[in-house]
């Protein structure tokens, strides 16, 4: 399956195929056509798959850099790591990065090549669920700060993404869930019918005969919404859904507690909630999204008082003087920005 994301001279394709991986030289040949690559991976992903991409650039010269897994990686000290390996390889503008994992690598390498010698090229290779339906498309890439995630960042494409459903095999149980928070968002935002087959199906292992149709589903998604709104300003909000929650509950327990996608399905609930007792939501489209994140084993609470979060969501990216920009459901599949303040989550009590 292939999709192009059309964005004038930033435009690339993306396929999804079972065992691309080991034919990953064929399609990175018809975007790059230098020599040398730098494979940034880490110590969970490279021993699985590493060998395996590197059989397939055979004709290239390769070099590898493995990281730690985990958030904490995701940090200006790693920075330096990747540009010293760059630079001590002499990887040259006309090379190549390749981001070989999940959502940390892709953003981390993403950065350092947006930012090494102002722009080198990339390729993005997800290997976890979360990475494949959501980070590795729409060219946001960065690093974390101390006060919060993704807060030094850029706008920077890939030249081409490869999505290999079948390592989502060896992929531990815990980053399945973490992934379907991120499935679970596009059907509530944009597609009724994609949550009705998740709701039919309730569980990952009834998923795994259509998968490759679920990938392409969730990208679409994304490929339509970042061709309306590269930059962030007005559509592409609407991927934020469960986000201003999730980004907060994630700091507030310095990404050791809920993954990325768990605290999704959390935001994605408890907004809902809160968005049905002002009147802007549909009744009963909480309890809805509470059934189907239950499902797929996803937590749709935190146990925190609001009042511990709103600090951490007045300095999220978007609130902007003091306004706040929330996606909210009219209904399932049909989503819009509410702007607002962050008085939004004052009565909310326990999350």
């Amino acid at each position: 399956m292939k999709l192009t994301v059309t964005l004038k001279e930033h435009s690339y394709p993306i396929y999804i195929e079972n065992q691309i991986l080991d034919r990953a030289g064929e399609y990175i040949s018809q975007c790059f056509s230098g020599k040398k690559i730098m494979i940034i991976s880490d110590d969970n992903v490279f021993p699985l798959y590493g060998q395996r991409l590197m059989n397939a650039l055979s004709d290239y010269e390769c070099h590898h850099l493995v990281l730690p897994h985990g958030e904490t990686t995701k940090a200006f000290p790693t920075l330096l790591t990747l540009y010293s390996a760059m630079l001590e390889k002499k990887l040259s503008r006309s090379d190549l990065v390749i981001a070989l994992g999940g959502g940390v690598i892709g953003d981390l390498a993403g950065f350092a090549a947006a930012s090494y010698l102002r722009g080198i090229k990339l390729v993005q290779i997800p290997t976890s669920l979360l990475a494949q339906v959501d980070s590795s498309v729409g060219g946001k890439v960065a690093v974390d700060l101390p006060q919060g995630k993704n807060l030094v960042g850029a706008f920077y494409h890939p030249q081409l993404v490869l999505i290999d459903p079948s390592v989502l095999d060896t992929l531990p149980q815990h980053f399945i869930h973490d992934g379907m928070g991120e499935v679970i968002k596009y059907g509530c935002i944009k597609d009724t019918s994609l949550f009705e087959t998740l709701k039919e199906a309730a569980s990952f292992e009834n998923l795994k005969a259509v998968l490759p149709s679920i990938l392409h589903r969730c990208v679409d998604i994304k490929r339509q919404v970042v061709e309306n709104d590269e930059f962030d300003t007005g559509e592409r909000m609407l991927l934020n859904f469960g986000h201003t929650l999730a980004h907060t509950i994630e700091q507030y327990f310095h990404y050791e507690r809920e993954s990325h996608g768990e605290a999704v399905a959390i935001g994605m609930y408890q907004i809902t909630k809160i968005a049905e007792e002002k009147g802007l939501t549909k009744l009963g489209t909480a309890e809805e999204i509470k059934k189907v994140l239950i499902s797929y084993g996803l937590p749709y609470e935190c146990g925190l008082p609001v009042s511990d979060l709103t600090e951490a969501i007045s300095l999220d990216k978007k609130n902007l003087n003091n306004h706040l920009n929330v996606v909210l459901l009219q209904e399932i599949g049909n989503s819009y920005v509410h702007p607002t303040t962050v008085d939004f989550f004052k009565n909310a009590g326990i999350l």
